[in-house]
């Protein structure tokens, strides 16, 4: 679980933090999906605890981990522990929508409600159980609903004494802005694309699948083949799961962010392997200088409409018509 290089400056930071003993109470760090995050945290919350080996096993009793969860009965991230406990151990630079298989509700809608809320409160009302800190790491905030940030929030501000919070966001724009501004705010580097492939090894056929999807799309808007267009965007309706759309939308936002860089002339920050680089600079020099800005903003309208679970086939469809329009 040692951090990646790519993150080493964040992990100087936080190691400083814990040797010096001056730790803020509240802490967000934005990753990337799939990012470099939770080895940071652990190897913090090691020297933070001094080294305990029950830290890296995930079962220290004074660390509690909250992610968005789903089901009837009112669900908190304790019933699914342990297969959330499996997952960070066999890669903690997991996807998101990884966590949502690994624990059964990848088809259904995932939240932080109000009841796992009032169960942090009450885990913060009881006395360490070592007499040091207590941590709360939350994965996601952005899906805590509105009930549950307010509930969480007075504590957020002031926070009983030696009480830590650590949070792991990938749209911290949509993280409540009272909690936010609580928070010191670290931005975790992507993974290089080494890194990148070494440790999501087996998702490695979905990315390229992905790839291949948003490759497809790009290359029909550009020969104005709205047929085959519309054609590959059935073929991402019919990926299965939300979760594997968003995915989607990740990937072809990252390809968006190639295009623009290369047609700024700014090839090296391009996160591009040698056998992408021909098709994305042949799109870079079709394409207009401002499509890129342009499909992302679509590409954020479909994220936001699948979180509200509108039928994918007709997103994926207004969302080729959407990026159709803007090339004529």
């Amino acid at each position: 679980m040692e951090p990646r290089s790519s993150s080493a400056p964040v992990a100087a930071v936080l190691r400083q933090m814990a040797e010096s003993g001056r730790i803020p109470h509240a802490m967000l760090l934005h990753e990337n999906d799939g990012g470099g995050a939770y080895p940071l945290i652990l190897d913090f919350l090691d020297a933070v605890y001094g080294h305990n080996p029950r830290v890296k096993r995930l079962i220290h009793p004074d660390i509690h981990f909250v992610f968005p969860v789903a089901g009837p009965d009112k669900p908190v991230s304790e019933r699914f522990i342990g297969a959330w406990r499996e997952l960070l151990l066999e890669n903690p630079c997991f996807y998101e929508n990884e966590l949502y298989t690994a624990i059964g509700i990848d088809s259904k809608q995932s939240l932080i409600s109000v009841f796992e809320a009032r169960s942090i409160l009450d885990k913060l009302s009881l006395s360490a159980v070592e007499g040091g800190y207590r941590t709360v790491v939350v994965y996601l905030p952005e899906k805590m609903n509105p009930q549950a940030a307010n509930a969480l929030l007075k504590m957020v501000e002031e926070p009983p004494e030696n009480t830590l919070f650590l949070l792991v966001t990938h749209q911290p724009e949509r993280v409540l802005p009272t909690i936010f501004s609580r928070c010191l705010f670290l931005r975790v580097p992507p993974l290089s694309r080494e890194e990148d492939r070494a440790v999501h090894a087996k998702e490695g056929a979905e990315t390229n699948e992905l790839s291949d999807l948003f490759h497809d799309l790009l290359d029909a808007l550009v020969r104005k083949d709205l047929l085959g267009a519309l054609e590959t965007g059935d073929a991402v309706a019919d990926l299965g799961s939300r979760e594997k759309q968003k995915r989607f939308c990740r990937v072809a936002s990252e390809g968006l962010r190639n295009i623009f860089l290369l047609q700024q002339g700014l090839p090296d920050l391009a996160d591009l392997l040698g056998d992408e680089r021909p098709f994305y600079e042949e799109m870079a020099a079709k394409l207009r200088k401002n499509f890129s800005r342009q499909a992302l903003s679509a590409l954020d309208r479909v994220l936001l409409l699948l979180e509200r679970n509108v039928n994918q086939k007709i997103l994926f469809t207004d969302l080729v018509n959407r990026l159709y329009m803007i090339l004529l």
